[in-house]
């Protein structure tokens, strides 16, 4: 059986079920998923440089609502990788010392970016998002992977980490290593087991088809045998052995008026609009991914604004920005979800170990989350993809190096707006290739192109163009019309059928060309003939008033294929010219379909 049939036979499978098999399902896979979420959300919450609580907020206030609204029933959303390290650079510009004043302005970042997701849903702009190229994406989860790495050196080696954010942070990550300090051994030893101990979990898990709550399970054993070996215990007025997380408070989120300073707006919009679009970019494509897989209808305008009533809510209610999870989301999808429901079941279990086990979370040492952390942020440097990518084709190549080098060496925020931009820039010149190549009537009454041992043309020019017809083509267009010129100069001919049947979209200015062509071909007594010309042309020419440069019956729209547009122009071509030197001239059989055969 095929993956496309397998994934229809269980979609119809899920349809047959009973309610309450529904619901067990969504329950047994939002357990599932609140296994990973726990120590994933204190993980990414250390990667802002904020209070791990914050991301068990987020894992419960904004996976709560956007499982509510969302259209995705498999989707689960809350803190990520990638989302957190453009926060962590959003929040450079405070003093590391005021954490009070970073909580504040990244709940207000929160508000701001649910305000931009919002607004793109309104105006219905998340089509737009497929115009972003795979490869940008895959460049910047590439670099941003890159960062979370290097971010979690300082944990893992049990330093502190040097440096400001001012600091490019390649140059922190040297101050760190190099530091006088010496590296935490016992840190050392908890990072480098919990990196092995994960590998090896991993296997074990897709070799038995164990439940997916590896990653939990390694924290687990890590943080007990801290503890067993008395590395996590202080003595009164002393530090631990090894360096732990700060003790999370066992009570859910409650409602919170963010702090509002008018200079963080303009340190924080640009950070706001970047993570707007990359937490959307995200949760599509992790949506159309699975999407593809359930056969399930999406409406990604409806996504877009869960997204940012998700984000909108979760800032007032202490969290983190939040966007949609890629290994959440498969190990949602892989453990039976059938609706929404399990993202619910997800964040209410997440809230319920916050109340139940919350003050075990002081025993977790960074080292164990770092470790955790570099193996997760690895697993998202897909090395097949990326050599895929680079062998494909030196257009998407360029687009994947620039987005992930940018990442790291100028910031993560401005990663995907400079890849954007550069398929922007890439892309225009491409479009605006339009071709234009000379056709010819052979003896045997073909059409075709001409060929270099081709006479001379018989008193009629044929031109095909093809492309877009916009003002990045202008200049091209121009060239070819005015060689078109010259060349019915230089040979003495006063017919020219201009083919216009493959060209797109035409705009003012490329008309305006065209209509200056026009007027100088009739001041220089030539008859242009326009064939194969598609509705919205002919209107524009219409429009315009273009037509009047024409003779009469100078437009030959676009038909049926049985009756060629481009061979009815041809055939009134050579009648014209035979009209105008007093005799037949070849042999026009204008009414025959089969004169000539365009090819």
């Amino acid at each position: 059986m095929t993956e496309t049939a397998i994934a229809e036979s269980g979609t119809r499978a899920s349809l047959r079920l009973l309610p309450w098999e529904t619901i067990g399902r969504d329950l047994q896979a939002g357990l599932t998923v609140a296994a990973i979420s726990l120590p994933q959300s204190m993980a990414y919450a250390l990667i802002a440089g904020v209070d791990p609580r914050f991301g068990l907020y987020t894992a419960i206030v904004f996976t709560l609502v956007t499982a509510i609204l969302g259209s995705s029933s498999h989707l689960i959303n809350g803190p990520t990788g990638a989302v957190s390290l453009v926060v962590f650079s959003a929040l450079a510009f405070i003093d590391p010392e005021a954490r009070l004043d970073a909580y504040e302005a990244m709940f207000l970042l929160a508000v701001l970016i649910g305000v931009i997701q919002i607004a793109i849903a309104v105006l219905r702009l998340g089509d737009l998002t497929r115009y972003i190229s795979e490869s940008v994406v895959t460049g910047f989860i590439t670099g941003a992977a890159l960062l979370t790495i290097i971010g979690q050196v300082a944990n893992a080696l049990g330093v502190k980490a040097i440096g400001t954010g001012d600091q490019h942070v390649l140059h922190r990550l040297w101050l760190t290593v190099s530091q006088a300090s010496p590296y935490n051994l016992k840190a050392v030893t908890i990072s480098v087991g919990a990196i092995v101990l994960a590998l090896l979990a991993r296997r074990l898990v897709k070799h038995y088809r164990l439940p997916q709550i590896d990653m939990f399970l390694v924290l687990l054993v890590l943080t007990v045998g801290a503890w067993l070996l008395g590395w996590s215990d202080a003595a009164p007025g002393g530090k631990p052995a090894v360096a732990l997380i700060e003790a999370v408070p066992t009570s859910l989120p409650g409602p919170h008026i963010p702090e509002i300073k008018w200079e963080w707006l303009g340190d924080l919009s640009s950070s706001a609009f970047a993570i707007a679009v990359l937490g959307l970019l995200e949760a599509l494509a992790i949506a159309k991914a699975i999407a593809h897989k359930s056969r399930e209808p999406l409406d990604y305008n409806r996504q877009i604004l869960a997204e940012g009533v998700g984000n909108l809510v979760g800032g007032f209610f202490r969290c983190m920005p939040g966007a949609g999870s890629l290994s959440r989301t498969a190990i949602n999808y892989q453990a039976g979800a059938v609706t929404r429901l399990s993202g619910v079941f997800t964040a209410l279990a997440v809230a319920l170990a916050v109340l139940v086990f919350a003050p075990l979370t002081a025993f977790i040492p960074k080292a164990a989350l770092a470790g955790l952390l570099i193996v997760a942020a690895a697993r998202l440097i897909d090395l097949e993809r990326l050599r895929y990518v680079l062998r494909g084709s030196r257009y998407d190549a360029v687009l994947l190096l620039s987005t992930a080098v940018s990442a790291v060496a100028i910031g993560v925020e401005f990663a995907i707006l400079i890849g954007v931009l550069l398929s922007v820039l890439w892309y225009v010149p491409r479009a605006a290739k339009l071709k234009m190549q000379e056709l010819v009537v052979t003896p045997e009454r073909v059409v075709r192109e001409r060929l270099p041992g081709d006479p001379p043309g018989d008193g009629v020019l044929i031109f095909d163009f093809e492309g877009e017809l916009f003002f990045g083509a202008a200049p091209d267009l121009e060239a070819y019309l005015d060689d078109a010129l010259r060349k019915a100069r230089r040979h003495g001919i006063r017919h020219l059928v201009l083919r216009l049947k493959r060209v797109r979209n035409p705009d003012v200015v490329a008309l305006e060309r065209l209509e200056i062509f026009l007027r100088d071909a009739e001041a220089q007594d030539l008859i242009v003939l326009l064939a194969g010309v598609r509705p919205d042309l002919l209107d524009a020419l219409t429009r315009i008033g273009i037509t009047r440069h024409l003779p009469a019956d100078g437009i030959f729209a676009e038909e049926d294929e049985e009756y060629s547009a481009t061979l009815k122009a041809i055939r009134h071509a050579y009648t014209l010219k035979a009209l105008s030197v007093g005799h037949p001239g070849p042999a026009l059989p204008v009414g025959a379909a089969q004169a000539y055969y365009l090819v």
